[in-house]
C-alpha cells in the first residue's frame, strides 16, 4: 500500500484537536505500564498508533475508555480538562472503542446489537423498534450494512459484526472511534472495504484512533502516527518523515536494551515433530519447522501473527487445512487434544485461568485431570485411587516449589506463578515428547518467572522437546536455542547463537509484507 492525499477534513486543515493527552502514566500492583506518554488529536484525523507489545497502547486505550483511571497527566477534550472516570462518561464525551475482541450479542438482531448500551425511542413505555429502525437504517447503509437490521447476526462474518460496530458508534454520535487492530481477522477485500469506511468517516470530521502492527495500513491510511515504547512517547511521525524505516526504528529505539543469549547453547538431539508447509486459513499460511531433542525453541511475534493458531494445530485442537506433520519420524495428524497427549505431547495454553485450570478444583484434581492412567486403580478398573492422586499431587508441589497449605487448597487461591506451576506440572507428571508453552509467565512476579524459566531448563537437559510461545521478545534471547519469528501467519526469521537478541526478534516482527517468506524450512 502507499499512503494517500490527507481527506478533507484532517488534521492538516483543522488545527483545533479534539483530544490532548499529555504527559498520562499509570501503574499496576508496582510496575509503571505509563511512564508518560501524549498525544493529540484533530477532527477528521486518521491518527495512527504503533509500539510493540507491552508499549502501553492498551491501558493507554483503557484510561481513554474510563476503565482505569491514570495516576498522572492531564486529559483535555475540547479544550476543556476531563477526568473520564466511567466507559459511559467516555461515550458522553464523544469517545467510542471498537476493540479487537467485538462487542455483539449472537442471540440478537443486528439492529439491537447496534442499539446495544444506546438510549432508545419508547412509545407507550415499550421501546419503539420501528421508530429506531427508521432512524438507524440511513446510518447503517453509510457503513455498508448488508445485511436486514431484523435478522440474527448469528452466522454474520467478522467484517460484518465490525461494520455494526461502526454503526453502533456513529449512531451514538461519536467523534473519535478508536480503533483496535481492525484488520486482524479480516480477508484482504474485507480489509479495503474497511479502510473506504476510514476514510469517509475521516472526510466527515469523524476522528479515528488506529491502532496497528501492520505498518502498511498505518502508512497508507495515517497522516500522524504516535509511536510508544516501554510505557514512553517516543515519537510522532508525520509527512515526509512518516515512513516504515523510520516507524521500525522509532519502535524498536536505539536506546532499548537488546537482550541477547547468555547461556550455553545446548546439544540438539535427534528430531523430535517437525512440520511441513502448515496451513489454516486465515491465520496459518505454510509454516514448516523441526522441533528437536533437549532443545528450547521460541516463536517470537507480534499478537495475532498465527503464533497460538499454530499451537493449537500441533496439539490436535484444529485440524490443518493443508500440509503435514512427523512424530518420532512418523505420520502425526492427530484428531483431538486427546489424541496428541496420547502420542506425546503437552500444552500450556496462553489462556490458564480459561482454558487450563479448574479455578474451584484443587490442586490435586487438576494435576490429575490428565493424569488419569496413573492414578487410576488399574487398566481393569478405571476408578480414581485418591491416595495415588494425593501422593502425585505432593511430588509435584514440592519439586516445583508450589506455595500451596496443601494438595487440597483450590487452584484460584493460588498466585499467578504457582498457577502456573500447575499446569505446567500436571504434563511433567506425563514426561512427554514434546511440551508446548503458550505465554508460560504472563502475569507471574518476576520471581515466578526465574523459577519457570529453570523449570523449562531442566526438562530441556533432560531431553524433553520445548516449544515456548511468547510477546516478550526480553523472554525468549537467555531461554531459547533457536527463535523461529512470525508474522502474517508465516515463518519470516530463524534466529540462532548471538543473533537471537531482543531488537532482531522485533525487528523481524515488523517485516515488509512483500518479504513474507511463502515456505521457510527451519
Amino acid at each position: 500500500m502507499t499512503r494517500g492525499a490527507p481527506q478533507p477534513g484532517n488534521a492538516d486543515e483543522m488545527a483545533t484537536p479534539f483530544l490532548v493527552a499529555r504527559d498520562v502514566a499509570k501503574a499496576f500492583g508496582g510496575t509503571q505500564a505509563l511512564k508518560g506518554v501524549s498525544l493529540d488529536i484533530a477532527p477528521g484525523e486518521i491518527h495512527g498508533l504503533v509500539g510493540a507489545n507491552g508499549a502501553g497502547k492498551s491501558t493507554f486505550i483503557r484510561i481513554l475508555a474510563g476503565l482505569n483511571h491514570p495516576d498522572a497527566g492531564r486529559l483535555e477534550l475540547d479544550g476543556h480538562s476531563q477526568e473520564i472516570g466511567t466507559p459511559q462518561r467516555a461515550t458522553e464525551l464523544g469517545m467510542s472503542f471498537i476493540h479487537q475482541e467485538l462487542a455483539f450479542v449472537p442471540g440478537m438482531t443486528v439492529l439491537q446489537n447496534i442499539m446495544l448500551g444506546v438510549p432508545k425511542k419508547t412509545r407507550f413505555g415499550l421501546t419503539d423498534w420501528r421508530a429506531i429502525a427508521r432512524d438507524v437504517t440511513p446510518i447503517a447503509r453509510r457503513v455498508g450494512i448488508s445485511a436486514p437490521l431484523n435478522a440474527g447476526v448469528k452466522g454474520l462474518s467478522t467484517a460484518e459484526i465490525w461494520l455494526i460496530n461502526i454503526c453502533r458508534a456513529l449512531v451514538r454520535k461519536a467523534r473519535l472511534i478508536v480503533m483496535d487492530e481492525p484488520t486482524a481477522s479480516l480477508a484482504a477485500s474485507e480489509a479495503e472495504r474497511l479502510f473506504a469506511i476510514v476514510r469517509d468517516l475521516s472526510a466527515s470530521g469523524v476522528a479515528v484512533l488506529y491502532i496497528s502492527h501492520r505498518l502498511d495500513e498505518i502508512l497508507s491510511l495515517c497522516t500522524r502516527v504516535s509511536v510508544f515504547r516501554d510505557g514512553r512517547s517516543v515519537a510522532e511521525l508525520a509527512g515526509d518523515a512518516l515512513n516504515r524505516p523510520a516507524l521500525v526504528e522509532a519502535i524498536v529505539g536505539g536506546a532499548i536494551r537488546d537482550t541477547q543469549r547468555t547461556g550455553a547453547t545446548r546439544q540438539r538431539g535427534d528430531v523430535v515433530m517437525e512440520a511441513k508447509t502448515l496451513a489454516r486459513a486465515p491465520n496459518v499460511r505454510g509454516v514448516s519447522l523441526q522441533l528437536h531433542a533437549g532443545e528450547v525453541l521460541g516463536i517470537g511475534g507480534l499478537v495475532g501473527a498465527g503464533r497460538t493458531e499454530l499451537a493449537r494445530l500441533l496439539f490436535g485442537a484444529d485440524r490443518p487445512d493443508s500440509g503435514e506433520m512427523t512424530l518420532m519420524g512418523r505420520p502425526y495428524a492427530p484428531a483431538s487434544p486427546a489424541a496428541a497427549v496420547r502420542a506425546g505431547l503437552g500444552l500450556v495454553p496462553e489462556e490458564r485461568r480459561a482454558e487450563a485450570l479448574f479455578l474451584s478444583k484443587s490442586i490435586a484434581f487438576n494435576l490429575g485431570i490428565a493424569n488419569l492412567d496413573k492414578i487410576a486403580f488399574g487398566r481393569y478398573l478405571p476408578l480414581m485411587n485418591r491416595s495415588a492422586r494425593t501422593s502425585m499431587a505432593g511430588e509435584t508441589i514440592r519439586s516445583l516449589s508450589i506455595k500451596a497449605r496443601s494438595a487440597s487448597t483450590p487452584v484460584g487461591r493460588l498466585s499467578g506463578g504457582n498457577q502456573q506451576k500447575v499446569a505446567i506440572g500436571r504434563w511433567l507428571q506425563r514426561t512427554p515428547k514434546v511440551l508446548i508453552l503458550d505465554e508460560p509467565t504472563r502475569g507471574v512476579d518476576i520471581g515466578a518467572r526465574a523459577e519457570i524459566h529453570r523449570l523449562i531448563r531442566q526438562q530441556a537437559e533432560s531431553g524433553m522437546a520445548v516449544l515456548v510461545i511468547s510477546s516478550e521478545p526480553d523472554e525468549l534471547p537467555d531461554l531459547c536455542d533457536r527463535v523461529l519469528v512470525m508474522a502474517e501467519g508465516r515463518i519470516v526469521r530463524e534466529l540462532t547463537g548471538q543473533a537471537v537478541s531482543r531488537k532482531a526478534i522485533v525487528e523481524a516482527s515488523y517485516v515488509e509484507p512483500e518479504a513474507l517468506m511463502e515456505d521457510h524450512p527451519a
